[in-house]
């Protein structure tokens, strides 16, 4: 890790062609998320924040701006190389859980220790994260053999495997019912404590946002309500 933001975006745009014209998606973007810091993204559909989601995760490119994690400017990267930090960097969890169905658990885990050089053992570190996410027990569970709150659990444990400087987590409860998401959120809530992860949370829940240090709310494609870390 470096002394840098964790994650940073200055004025970023992002416009389609629509005909002889340009529709503006994100009309200028700035925003500076710390190292440890919890950061809820809000904003109603077609607001722009799917559209900032994936270009702060590095799967989508600005019109124009740049994007730094950890330091590292991402924008122009060709994507051989982009590929290779988006892997050490930046750690997704989605609405969906997108884990491979013919891989058991601890595979999925290891899936992204194969990218790039990571220290030590994929097989060890893959148990090390679902022992962390209580998911010891179920190693060799493929995903059809878990519950939905347990594949989240999988999901996160696969995010924080390669140490990354943020997690981004796109409506991680949105396919969970109530107390489950609740438990999910209480166990981001833990991993940050235990290991200083920094978390961007996009929601549409309140309550969700409420439970991290500030909120960022985009409307459309201007970000509103920048408060302060509390």
């Amino acid at each position: 890790m470096t002394d840098a933001p964790a994650l940073e975006a200055r004025q970023v745009r992002r416009s389609l062609p629509l005909g002889d014209q340009r529709i503006e998606i994100l009309r200028g973007i700035d925003l500076v998320i710390q190292p440890g810091e919890s950061v809820a993204l809000m904003g109603p559909s077609g607001s722009g924040k799917s559209t900032l989601l994936g270009i702060l995760a590095g799967l989508d490119h600005p019109t124009e701006g740049h994007v730094l994690v950890d330091g590292i400017d991402i924008t122009d990267m060709p994507e051989s190389r982009l590929a290779v930090v988006r892997n050490a960097k930046i750690g997704m969890v989605f609405q969906a859980f997108n884990l491979i169905p013919t891989l058991t658990a601890q595979e999925n885990v290891e899936v992204p220790l194969y990218v790039g050089n990571h220290p030590g053992s994929a097989a060890e570190r893959a148990r090390q994260m679902l022992d962390l996410v209580g998911l010891a027990h179920r190693t060799g569970h493929k995903p059809n053999q878990l519950s939905g709150g347990e594949q989240q659990r999988v999901a996160i444990a696969r995010a924080l495997a390669t140490d990354p400087a943020i997690v981004i987590a796109d409506e991680p409860t949105g396919n969970l019912d109530a107390h489950t998401g609740d438990l999910i959120l209480q166990l981001l809530a833990d991993l940050r404590a235990r290991l200083g992860t920094t978390y961007l949370i996009a929601t549409h829940d309140q309550r969700i946002a409420a439970r991290a240090e500030r909120t960022l709310t985009i409307v459309d494609g201007l970000l509103e309500n920048h408060q302060a870390p509390r």
